[in-house]
């Protein structure tokens, strides 16, 4: 159900809230509590196939996908100027063969990452989707670049989200692995360089099919990914797991509110840390959700106690 505020709440809760962002009230006016919402409804989400969208640390620029129907993926962006977002274009950096997906904007703003099927420098044609990146530049963003060893060894990397460290989390699999036994990898950033790929413990991928989609928080504090399991509400859905030193909990489902019997996944969470934002939808449409992230986060924390 979506709520309606009148406008002296409205007024209200602006004022007693430092931590609100204001910069997304100016696209989307109506503010999830714990009941997920369609997130700008119309412009950003179409009802064609939007996903995996991430937010500039300022939240002044936005990166999405969009898969409209018979084309392929395509990532667009948006940009506050004079207090005004401007419509989804496609991003800059659009191949002319190939197609994008599924970005994600580094927490300290410096790198722009995002999945492409795109040949490789010196190549006339793809080779598999390989991860690409830009670097944040005085006048806007590089042009990308391909994330080379050890991550150009494998075929297909999808899903990169990075920690402030610079550590990177993604979904991957071995060789010979059907689509649904990929699970979560990390890199870990060692002296200014990615060395290894590792898989992440048995804790995180041994508990269904199709693991993808990891969003790990800017401190490695909690992450929230997406899997299909028998106890679960759907096709997929989200759960999220937390680091308690230096150890991660059993993945807890974020619940009846967030998952159905559509299909969850793709989630981020906005730089304040207020907001989780995900894709739900079926097999040939969906959309992107936004709902208030403090009050499940402290939800499934006491779960994770009185467990």
């Amino acid at each position: 159900m979506k709520v309606v505020y009148p406008l002296y709440v409205f007024v209200i809760f602006l004022s007693c809230s430092n931590e609100t962002p204001s910069n997304l009230m100016l696209l989307d006016s109506k503010i999830p509590t714990d009941t997920p919402l369609i997130f700008a409804e119309g412009i950003v989400s179409t009802h064609s196939f939007e996903f995996a969208i991430t937010f500039s640390p300022e939240m002044d620029e936005i990166y999405f996908t969009r898969r409209k129907p018979e084309e392929d993926n395509e990532i667009y962006a948006m940009r506050l100027r004079d207090g005004k977002w401007s419509k989804p274009e496609p991003a800059f950096f659009s191949p002319t063969e190939g197609w994008d997906f599924e970005p994600h904007i580094s927490p300290k703003g410096d790198k722009l990452y995002f999945g492409s099927t795109r040949p490789l420098p010196d190549a006339t044609k793809s080779n598999g989707l390989h991860q690409w990146y830009s670097k944040k530049e005085v006048n806007g963003w590089s042009s990308p670049l391909p994330l080379e060893k050890p991550f150009m060894d494998r075929s297909v990397i999808m899903y990169l989200t990075s920690s402030e460290n610079g550590n990177l989390y993604f979904t991957t699999g071995e060789k010979g692995d059907k689509p649904e036994d990929w699970v979560i990898y990390k890199s870990v950033m060692e002296d200014g360089q990615y060395k290894s790929i590792d898989r992440m413990g048995q804790e995180f991928n041994a508990t269904g099919k199709w693991i993808a989609h990891s969003y790990i928080a800017p401190d490695e504090s909690f992450m929230i990914y997406d899997f299909k399991s028998d106890l679960g509400f759907g096709a997929s859905d989200l759960y999220i797991s937390f680091n308690k030193n230096d150890e991660w909990t059993v993945p807890l489902n974020l619940g009846p509110k967030i998952n159905t019997e559509q299909t969850e996944m793709t989630p981020s969470v906005s730089p304040d840390g207020n907001f989780l934002f995900f894709h739900r939808g079926r097999e040939d449409n969906g959309d992107i959700y936004w709902v208030d992230f403090k009050q499940i986060k402290a939800s499934m924390e006491k779960k994770l106690t009185v467990n």
